[in-house]
């Protein structure tokens, strides 16, 4: 005679407790703009602030950032100036301190009130939450990643930056350990909604799923692969260097 799994059954009764927190039940009034429609959000208070001024002001701080940026980083640094390409690269991690440390960190802070909350960054989260519900339920996933991003990557890519700017020896193995860092929590994003349905969002809609979920993650996908490639080549070349330095000390020594 089979015995019951009483451990097994006991962890049902938690997710179905927790699914049902989730869930509007029969019968109630749907409150809130997110996917999936029967998600339950009490709590939940409609933004004041328009999705035009929301994207203005994230574009426009990102922008000034970009603009920051490539000036300071146009001066010699060691007696040489810095490639185009790598003035890019830390642009690129100056807006990824913004938005890892700010408004990642806002979210990291504050996902327990942010549904029902008016300051501005609040509704900065309930606006892109309409392309990804999970932010607005604080799911456990998006919580865990986006503190872990908001206290390593985001000082982290400030790091980089001076790093650069002061020609550290470190500053590719910097580059390398955030560019990975962030790609894997990007892949991580992803393929968690993939397993999920993409029920979090409005499939195939051209601004919530397609620019907010899609576009706005996968620069954390094709960017950090690029820098990645990037510091493996010159971590390589600095090693071969070494080796082969390494091997003249020995001839001459023999």
């Amino acid at each position: 005679m089979e015995t019951l799994d009483f451990d097994a059954i006991s962890d049902l009764q938690i997710f179905h407790d927790m699914s049902n927190k989730t869930m509007l039940k029969e019968g109630d009034t749907i409150n809130h703009p997110y996917w999936p429609r029967n998600l339950s959000i009490p709590n939940y208070v409609a933004n004041d602030r328009s999705m035009s001024e929301i994207l203005v002001f994230l574009f426009s701080v990102s922008g000034i950032l970009l603009l920051a940026t490539w000036s300071l980083t146009g001066r010699k640094v060691s007696g040489s100036r810095l490639s185009g390409g790598r003035r890019l690269a830390l642009c690129w991690f100056t807006v990824c301190g913004f938005i890892h440390g700010v408004i990642e960190g806002w979210f990291s802070l504050n996902y327990t009130i942010i549904p029902e909350d008016q300051s501005f960054l609040s509704q900065l989260w309930k606006e892109y939450s309409k392309g990804d519900s999970r932010y607005a339920i604080a799911d456990n996933f998006t919580v865990s990643m986006e503190t872990v991003t908001a206290c390593l990557w985001g000082p982290f890519s400030i790091w980089i930056v001076v790093a650069f700017l002061y020609n550290h020896s470190y500053r590719f193995v910097l580059q390398l350990i955030v560019s990975l860092g962030q790609l894997y929590g990007a892949v991580l994003y992803f393929f968690t909604e993939h397993r999920d349905g993409y029920i979090h969002s409005e499939y195939g809609h051209p601004i919530y799923f397609w620019f907010y979920f899609v576009f706005m993650n996968i620069l954390w996908i094709v960017i950090p692969f690029i820098l990645i490639a990037d510091s493996w080549c010159q971590l390589s070349a600095c090693q071969s260097m070494f080796d082969k330095a390494a091997l003249k000390g020995k001839s001459k020594r023999s």
